[in-house]
């Protein structure tokens, strides 16, 4: 592709990996600083935390990934040592997914507003992981209706399934 196709896709791929860890810090930063200090008691912390941890995973995961993929994007497939490490997270973030949810409900918030507020956040981390992992479900608002029908595949799966196996990345290493 032409070097201005690639300079334009890594300007976007900056936004948006500088756009997901700032995400992610703002909501620890929300988190700690503003909604813990009104929580009733542990089990409302707790809660929080619970549907939280899985949401800043999933953040910082994806601002990584966006930053890291800068350096291969229209040149080669994503390197697989680092395909590798995002087939972990894709397993490990639904298993963490799965632990926010029971500690959710082990620690149910006494407030409406708080149990409101924790199962959001963990929605949003649901949504967020299915975005990364599943069916692509971030466009621009004005065209969000036409395009999340069409359930396409989001461009971190599409980089694992173009990525070399390992042993593949090392044959060609090797001169022989």
């Amino acid at each position: 592709m032409s070097a201005e196709r690639r300079q334009a896709l890594r300007g976007k791929y900056l936004k948006l990996g500088t756009g997901e860890l700032a995400a992610a810090a703002s909501f620890a930063v929300v988190a700690i600083a503003l909604v813990m200090p009104r929580l009733a008691g542990p089990d409302d912390s707790s809660a929080l935390w619970s549907a939280l941890v899985p949401l800043l995973a999933v953040l910082v995961q994806a601002g990584i990934y966006w930053l890291a993929a800068r350096s291969w994007v229209e040149r080669a497939p994503m390197p697989a040592p680092f395909a590798a490490a995002y087939r972990v997270f894709r397993i490990a973030d639904a298993v963490l997914l799965g632990v926010g949810l029971v500690g959710i409900l082990v620690w149910w918030p006494e407030g409406i507003g708080t149990a409101l507020l924790v199962v959001a956040v963990w929605l949003f981390a649901v949504v967020e992981y299915l975005n990364y992992f599943a069916v692509r479900l971030a466009y621009p608002l004005d065209r969000w209706f036409i395009r999340v029908g069409r359930w396409r595949t989001p461009r971190l799966v599409q980089d694992l399934r173009t990525s070399a196996p390992a042993s593949r990345a090392r044959n060609h290493s090797d001169p022989n």
